[in-house]
C-alpha cells in the first residue's frame, strides 16, 4: 500500500469514530395546531427525546447529557409548557399534560432514575428533582 493510501484511511476512520456519538442519538418532533415551540440539547451517546404537541402555544424543553437517557414529552391542549433535563446514564422522564395552562419540570441528575407525570384538566403545576441512582417519582393530577 502507498503512504498516501494508509493516511486517507486512517483520516476516514478517526472522522467517522468522532462523529458516531452524534450519530448515536435520536430527536423526533411532531406538533399539531399552531405556535407551539421546541428546544433542545443532547450530549453523549445513545440519548433519546421524543416530543409530540397539539393543540395551541405549548412549549417543551429537553435537554440531556450523559448515556442512554429517554425523555418524552406529549401535550394535548394548550398553553402547557414541560421541560426535563437529564445529567448521567439511563435515566428516563415521561411527561403527558391534557387541558391547558400546566406547568411540569422534570429534572433528573444520577444513573437509573425514573420520572413520570400526567396532569389533565387546568392549571397543573408538577416538579420533581432527583440525584443519586435508581429513584422513582410519579405524579398524577387531576387539576381544574
Amino acid at each position: 500500500m502507498t503512504p498516501k493510501l494508509i493516511i486517507t484511511s486512517a483520516v476516514a476512520a478517526i472522522i467517522g469514530f468522532t462523529s458516531m456519538p452524534a450519530m448515536a442519538n435520536s430527536i423526533w418532533i411532531e406538533q399539531h395546531g399552531w405556535s407551539h415551540s421546541v428546544g433542545g440539547s443532547q450530549d453523549g451517546r445513545r440519548n433519546e427525546i421524543g416530543i409530540y404537541q397539539n393543540g395551541a402555544r405549548n412549549s417543551a424543553i429537553a435537554k440531556q447529557r450523559g448515556r442512554g437517557n429517554v425523555a418524552a414529552v406529549g401535550q394535548e391542549g394548550r398553553r402547557n409548557r414541560g421541560q426535563a433535563e437529564q445529567r448521567g446514564r439511563n435515566n428516563a422522564a415521561g411527561i403527558g399534560q391534557f387541558g391547558s395552562s400546566h406547568n411540569s419540570i422534570m429534572v433528573q441528575d444520577g444513573n437509573g432514575n425514573i420520572a413520570a407525570g400526567v396532569q389533565v384538566g387546568h392549571g397543573c403545576d408538577a416538579a420533581t428533582s432527583q440525584s443519586g441512582r435508581g429513584n422513582v417519582a410519579a405524579i398524577v393530577q387531576t387539576c381544574r
